[in-house]
This record gives C-alpha cells, structure tokens and sequence, in this order.
C-alpha cells in the first residue's frame, strides 16, 4: 500500500475536524519525509487544511465556508499526553459554560502545571494559567469553578456580583464530597480565592475550617461585592 493510500485509509475514517499528526499515520521513521510531502500535497489540493506546523484535518465546508476545528481539537495536544490528563480549557471559553459569560475569546486559556509561553494557531491564541494542583480529569469542572474566583473581576461582560449569583447555587448544587473536595482544591490557591470560598461556605452553612485556618488575620481583599449578594463577606475580610 503506498503513502497516499495509507493516508486514504486513515482519513475515511476518521471525522470532519479532527487534528492529525505525522504520528497517527503510524508509519516508520524513514517514510516521514514522504508522509509529510505527500500531506501537503493533499493541502495544496485541498483535501486536507493546516492548522499549524505538523497539524492537519478534514476540512468542513458550511454554507458560511470552512468550518474550522473545535476549540478541543485545536489544543488537544496541550491536554492530553500518552491518554494521560496534562490540561484543561479554562478562562471566558469555559467560563460561558458555566453560564457566567456570552463573550467570545479570541484566545485559548489552558490551565497546566507546567509554565508555556503563549502561542498562535492557525486563527487563536493560546494563553497558558498554572493550576497549582496535580491535574486530575475528574477534577476539572473545580478547577473551573476555583479559577472563576480567581478572574472574578475579568470575566467578560459580567461583574463579580452577577458571577456569585451563578457561582453560589453552582456551589450549592454540588455533592457533598465535590464540595469537601473543592475546599481542599482552595487550599493552593491565592489567599483571596480561599476568603472568597470561604465566604461563600459561610453563607451556604458548609464546613470551611479549612479555609479560615489556611489565611492570616490582618489582610483585607478588595473586591466590589455587597452585602446583599454575599452578607459574610465582612468575616472573611473582604472589603
């Protein structure tokens, strides 16, 4: 079978959007050179579009033009690694799934625990925010929640005030042992997320020790939340 034919196979069966690597096409080292003059010739043609140097995929075609890929596809290679999770896709992008923003980002933001420069893809950006926990799959819709804390007074076209009142019932709503666990999630990060939590905690009657004994008595935060969208502020010395 030859290269173009190899190439064939792979992507009749493979979907409309999805990034392709050299490494997919499982061949040796020595037909490298040959797989990538024959990917690009498939570029050239239009079979195949180029995300980026080493990244292709089926091009899809709407009555709007080509479909681009979907933002997983796009940096799925900064989330996964040998099926193991190494990030996640946080910022306005994942914010507005949490129903806190309409805004669309022209960048990527992906929580990692390894520090990256920022970086362009064919049409985004890609930003990069260490997460100061070990990145776990399961974990990643707290990661979320504790990074939205942490950009409260950046999310797009939504105050602080407006995310609480998402973010609270969103809290409330989660098992006991995912609202345990968030706490603990809390721990490594700023110290006003962890007053923020903890106010939170306070107003929804949860156990917040944890949070109350993790921050000194003489710092005060500053953020423009009232008393009347979260009444415990003041106990967790936020002004």
């Amino acid at each position: 079978m030859s290269i173009t034919d190899k190439i064939d196979c792979l992507l009749a069966k493979t979907e409309d959007g999805v990034v392709l690597t050299p490494s997919d096409f499982g061949m040796p080292a020595k037909q490298q050179p040959s797989l990538i003059v024959a990917l690009n010739r498939m570029v050239s043609a239009g079979k195949l579009s180029r995300l980026g140097k080493g990244k292709y995929y089926k091009p899809h075609t709407s009555v709007f033009g080509e479909v681009p890929p979907s933002t997983y596809e796009t940096v799925k290679d900064y989330l996964v690694e040998n099926n193991k999770t190494i990030g996640y896709i946080t910022g306005t992008n994942a914010f507005s799934g949490l129903g806190l923003t309409t805004q669309i980002s022209g960048t990527i933001l992906i929580g990692t625990n390894t520090y990256r420069r920022p970086r362009n893809r064919g049409i985004e950006r890609i930003a990069f925010v260490l997460q100061p926990n070990p990145i776990c799959e399961e974990e990643i819709e707290l990661y979320v929640i504790l990074d939205a804390l942490r950009f409260i007074k950046r999310i797009p076209a939504c105050t602080p005030e407006e995310a609480l009142e998402i973010l609270i019932p969103t809290i409330k709503r989660l098992h006991r042992a995912k609202q345990r666990r968030l706490q603990e999630l809390a721990l490594a990060y700023s110290p006003s997320v962890r007053a923020l939590l903890g106010a939170i905690y306070e107003k929804l009657s949860l156990p917040r020790k944890a949070l109350a004994n993790s921050l000194n008595g003489t710092t005060y935060y500053r953020l423009p939340i009232g008393e009347e969208i979260l009444p415990t502020k003041s106990n967790w010395r936020i002004i």
